[in-house]
């Protein structure tokens, strides 16, 4: 869909990490989504303008028209310039216009059904349809083949990151999903902006020439980013062919054969960088800039849709077409001049009326609705959790949630009930001081330390009998510091804090026990390769540190074994699940489709923090502020139906209102006053 901006068009997708809550509001849209007929209030807003940013163009083979792009659609005018007309005018986003070899055809890049495909369409407008049809690994930068059968385009790929790569496939005009031209360098590294020589035989593309695997947003302009590279379609050899300092993107060769155009970044008289339009001749090989500057290319950046806008040469092979500064320009090649081509656009785009909703900024009270690590007791009448960073424990159905502690200088973080219900075990944090796991006894409030020095300790388990507590200690880094964290693992160690403290094993986290506290659960991350991931749930035998592979999962994000070691349950992309876990040797792969056992989703919505009740006939998880308890018998029942709606257990907090004044002394303030800049202001807050 179109913004209602002018800035590049750009798909930057932000590297966000949803809560289930926010997950559950993404899946509930259930009716089948169209692009031009998006719900809310329509209105219609005029577009007059002269000049435009990030417009590919392209001219015709006679020489007589140039086709752009312009906030999302399409439009033709004569190469002398003048009033654009519209080819297409919708919500959809099309850009990235090319004309067909006879002229006869536009192909382009639009998201009408859904997402970024390559369409094709009369010149004049008419008998638009979509080339290729995908609908994960979408497409742009078409470009046709001479012989006007075949569209090359490039094919986005993500991983772990949205930056991701790109693959250049090619498409015929009367269907198929495509042919794999090259394979993509990594999932984070990028290829793109295909172009095919005359005569057919080579495929011209840019990548990312960086060293490493892994995207870097402080690159070396200076340095070479991007290269340009030679593939020959005949025996699929490549070769790199424009390389250097400054890079060399968006290659475009002339109808001649003579040369290749493309973009390089270069440094000016004053220091400052520019990205110029350079030639290579392809039979001597030598280099020169031609004209410049033009906008500034995006090496540095994300390139999903190509470092710069497509260019385009003239019948003749002695001038070129190109986006640059506002305006769309003819450069005479040779002389290194340009001449501006005038456009005006006077066109109209429907647009969506803003979704607002009244927000209360400072209130005196809020709902505390972000519960972290709930777990409810054996016999499922409290439930404890996290909040504002300490415990808190709930009477349920309706009591009053309540402190655990009355300490404020540590949080409290991972609470979980014993087996008999009398005891709490969890871990502390401090910034300075740093953590430690503590069992506290429920009846008198007396606490025991049970390790026997600061650290970084999560997730800890009481044992089945009490005896003991298993933990994880982690290293930390990013916002906390590395120190003490020589020796990390999943441990046991003595209820009360009379033993020796046992390592288990040196990786493995979200330890949990079995029927019995002869047999420890783990659950461990690898990845096969640079954006797979498999989660497998493991069973260590204490005695002989045996490990059985019990379960595994791509996506799976927690296991809960239930306290009788009969079932299991499993949260996988935020929903909850369980299933019967056989007593064999065998490893068994869980998922929603999973065949070897039967299944059943818990939730409507989404769910975190399985956890079971103290006979195995509960199966628990909370979303929210909210607490969903599910009978196993029940949820394998014909006429079970997922709640949508589960128990309230949050509270509502008084907001923490700062009192007097600050002021901020000898600072610069930078005023919203038009240019106005106080030296050695003082800021009152």
């Amino acid at each position: 869909m179109k913004p209602l901006h002018t800035l590049v068009p750009l798909s930057a997708a932000l590297l966000l990490a949803l809560s289930p809550a926010a997950w559950a509001n993404e899946a509930a849209a259930a009716k089948k989504w169209n692009v031009n007929q998006p719900p809310g209030t329509a209105k219609t807003v005029t577009l007059d303008t002269r000049t435009g940013t990030w417009m590919s163009v392209d001219v015709s083979p006679d020489g007589k028209t140039v086709v752009f792009d312009l906030l999302g659609d399409l439009y033709v005018m004569p190469i002398t310039g003048g009033p654009a007309k519209a080819l297409t005018h919708s919500i959809a986003w099309e850009m990235q216009p090319r004309f067909s070899p006879d002229g006869k055809q536009i192909a382009f890049v639009s998201d009408a059904g859904g997402g970024e495909n390559v369409w094709v369409m009369d010149a004049d407008g008419s008998n638009a349809r979509a080339i290729s049809t995908e609908d994960y690994r979408l497409m742009n930068n078409p470009v046709w083949h001479p012989n006007g059968r075949y569209i090359a385009a490039r094919k986005h790929y993500t991983g772990t990151r949205s930056a991701g790569s790109g693959e250049i496939w090619l498409y015929h005009l009367d269907g198929g999903k495509g042919v794999q031209l090259n394979e993509k360098p990594n999932w984070q590294k990028d290829l793109g902006e295909p172009a095919i020589s005359p005569d057919g035989r080579h495929l011209y593309y840019s990548m990312d020439a960086t060293p490493g695997r892994t995207f870097e947003y402080n690159k070396d302009s200076n340095k070479e980013i991007f290269r340009i590279v030679r593939q020959d379609l005949k025996d699929g050899s490549s070769e790199p062919f424009v390389t250097g300092p400054g890079g060399a993107i968006r290659p475009t060769p002339s109808p001649d054969g003579k040369h290749l155009a493309f973009i390089r970044r270069q440094r000016q008289a004053d220091g400052t960088q520019a990205s110029m339009l350079y030639l290579k001749d392809l039979k001597s090989g030598a280099e020169r800039a031609v004209w410049g500057p033009l906008e500034r290319d995006m090496q540095e950046a994300w390139s999903v849709q190509g470092v710069y806008p497509g260019i385009a040469w003239m019948p003749g092979s002695r001038e070129m077409v190109v986006w640059a500064r506002g305006q769309i320009w003819r450069v005479d090649v040779n002389q290194g001049t340009a001449a501006a081509i005038p456009f005006h656009v006077q066109d109209t785009r429907e647009v969506r009326e803003p979704l607002r909703v009244q927000q209360d900024v400072a209130p005196d009270r809020f709902d505390v609705r972000q519960l972290r690590w709930v777990n409810t007791s054996p016999d499922g009448k409290q439930a404890v959790y996290s909040a504002l960073g300490q415990l808190y424990v709930k009477d349920l159905p309706n009591g009053t949630p309540r402190r655990l502690t009355n300490q404020n200088e540590h949080f409290e973080l991972f609470p979980s009930f014993s087996r008999d219900g009398k005891s709490l075990v969890y871990s502390t944090w401090h910034d300075e001081k740093l953590g430690d796991v503590r069992v506290r006894n429920l009846a008198t409030g007396k606490e025991v330390v049970v390790t026997q020095e600061r650290g970084k300790f999560v997730a800890p388990r009481l044992s089945p009998d009490g005896q003991q507590v298993a933990y994880v200690k982690a290293r930390g880094g990013y916002l906390t510091t590395p120190w003490q964290g020589l020796g990390t693992g999943v441990f046991t160690v003595a209820a009360d804090g009379s033993g020796k403290l046992t390592r288990i094993s040196k990786d493995g986290e979200a330890p949990q026990w079995g029927a019995d506290a002869s047999s420890l659960y783990l659950t461990r991350t690898t990845y096969p390769s640079e954006v797979d991931m498999l989660r497998t749930l493991v069973r260590i035998d204490l005695a002989t540190r045996e490990e059985t592979p019990v379960a595994k999962s791509d996506f799976a994000s927690e296991y809960a074994v239930s306290p009788d070691g009969q079932w299991l349950g499993f949260v996988e992309r935020f929903h909850t699940y369980v299933t019967p876990m056989p007593q064999t040797a065998k490893l068994v792969s869980v998922g929603p489709k999973m065949d070897a056992l039967p299944v059943r989703q818990l939730d409507v919505n989404a769910g975190e923090y399985l956890h079971w009740s103290g006979d195995s006939g509960t199966l628990r998880y909370s979303l929210g502020d909210e607490l969903f308890s599910i009978p196993v018998g029940a949820a394998y029942a014909k006429d079970f139906k997922r709640p949508e709606q589960g128990l309230k257990i949050g509270f509502q907090q008084a907001a923490d209102k700062p009192q007097g004044a600050t002021a901020f002394v000898g600072g610069r303030i930078v005023t919203m006053k038009g240019d106005e800049v106080i030296d050695g202001g003082v800021l009152v807050v």
